[in-house]
């Protein structure tokens, strides 16, 4: 067993989550504000807010799908590596960094392609209207630059945060953050760069946590090291890790295609106001899945490496505690939104017509939300057990099975009031998804536990 991680055998439970979990929310928090001060600068630019805002949203199907890519290999691979330290075998670990190292650069350079040569097609088809699609274009024709950043810095951060450097993850996030704070109202009200400008700042600030995440694995702090000797790519070391990242990959993948489903529908339905709420939504909603993913990211390295040692008691009391800790979060931030949808709906958008509409939508929107910890809980406890079938099924039947034909189905349903009845599809798509997921982790997590005892 690998001493120098040893740690994450020994501590208690409770004392080695809160010193994990700590900095990988901070370090979600802080992306979160990463993810949404953008539209919050844009959403304030004079005149122009509210249609620039509907544009930029348009865009996040585009961005979403940047995302997962990176989890694509990294939240895949990194669990996995965390597992190989678990059984001693550091070789395997060091080689699954490196083979994960190259698929996020192939990826990047694939992506940067295609964003640059079909990005108002896509945004065209995502929703975008006459009206906003001039905004949404200048947005992506600088973001997709910064493509090989954003894929590096989140894909590689995961290994940092699987060997239980989570401070130093956290500061990874929180490098790109803070620069994006400061660098934002400069390009854009400074520089008088409008939307550009906001697109400038973010690769900018991604570019500075990329240097530093591959300093970082290429260092001497690090017990995983990126070298040159591990890069070949090795088929036993890829696909394994592939098959496991597929299922965070469709989690934030199809938040892309659910995106342009929404969009879709409620452009026909309720125009640019209905599409501009929904940005808002999906801006509120980050609220609830990145803390919550970051709950899960400071239980991973615990989980994957006590399964891979062998130590059932230790795996069991990780999973309850951040079961425990997601559901207390969900529940508040529920509360909250609940009590004060209209406070959530005003840091993105001063247009009166945009708030009435917002704070009706977001009740509706989220009403749910305080199940949401279980579902998070139990699908990275599934990823951190290297349980890539269940994992994926039941990212799957949240989005592909229930979510979509319900964007679709529920307006005919309710036909006296169709925009409402799309917001509908996401609470009643979240109870149904919970309900099942709770009942398939329960028999494949006394299974696992079965398998470490024997």
């Amino acid at each position: 067993m690998n001493k120098d991680n040893d740690f994450l055998g020994t501590e208690p439970v409770g004392k080695l989550l809160l010193k994990l979990a700590l900095p990988t929310v901070t370090a979600q928090i802080i992306n979160m504000l990463y993810n949404i001060v953008d539209r919050i600068y844009i959403g304030h630019i004079p005149e122009i807010g509210d249609k620039a805002l509907t544009g930029v949203g348009v865009c996040m199907p585009l961005i979403m799908i940047v995302t997962a890519f990176s989890a694509f290999a990294g939240y895949g691979g990194a669990p996995r590596a965390s597992i190989f330290m678990g059984k001693g075998d550091h070789a395997s670990a060091e080689k699954t960094l490196g083979n994960c190292f190259v698929i996020q650069f192939i990826i990047s350079v694939l992506l940067t392609a295609v964003l640059l040569l079909w990005n108002r097609d896509f945004l065209m088809a995502f929703g975008a209207s006459e009206n906003t699609i001039e905004y949404g274009v200048e947005y992506m024709n600088v973001y997709a630059l910064g493509t090989i950043f954003v894929q590096m810095t989140l894909g590689m951060n995961a290994f940092i945060t699987a060997q239980g450097f989570a401070k130093t993850g956290m500061l990874s996030v929180l490098i790109g953050a803070v620069a994006n704070i400061i660098l934002d109202p400069i390009f854009i009200f400074g520089f008088n760069m409008g939307v550009a400008g906001a697109a400038w700042a973010t690769i900018i600030s991604q570019a500075m946590s990329c240097v530093w995440v591959l300093l970082f694995l290429c260092g001497k702090k690090t017990h995983l090291r990126l070298r040159f000797n591990q890069l070949g790519l090795d088929p036993k070391i890829v696909l394994p890790s592939l098959a496991l990242g597929l299922s965070t990959f469709i989690m934030q993948a199809s938040e892309s295609i659910i995106s342009i489903c929404f969009n879709s529908s409620l452009l026909r339905f309720g125009g640019d106001i209905a599409v501009g709420a929904m940005t808002i939504l999906t801006s509120v909603m980050q609220f609830a899945m990145l803390p919550l993913q970051g709950l899960g990211q400071g239980a991973q390295p615990i989980i994957s490496y006590n399964y891979g040692a062998g130590n059932p008691g230790r795996v069991k009391a990780a999973f309850q505690l951040l079961l425990k800790a997601s559901l207390v979060y969900s529940t508040l931030l529920w509360a909250c939104v609940m009590i004060f949808p209209q406070g959530f709906a005003a840091m993105f958008t001063n247009s009166e017509e945009l708030l009435t509409f917002t704070k009706t939508a977001l009740r509706i929107y989220m009403a749910c939300l305080l199940l949401f910890g279980i579902q998070i809980a139990c699908q990275m406890t599934f990823t951190a057990l290297g349980n890539a079938k269940a994992s994926i099924l039941v990212a799957v039947t949240r989005k592909f099975i229930l979510l979509i034909p319900l964007i679709y189905l529920l307006p005919l349903i309710f036909s006296s009031n169709q925009t409402t009845a799309v917001y509908m599809a996401e609470p009643v798509a979240d109870f149904l998804a919970v309900s099942f997921t709770a009942v398939l982790f329960t028999f494949q997590f006394r299974k696992s536990l079965k398998q470490i005892s024997k």
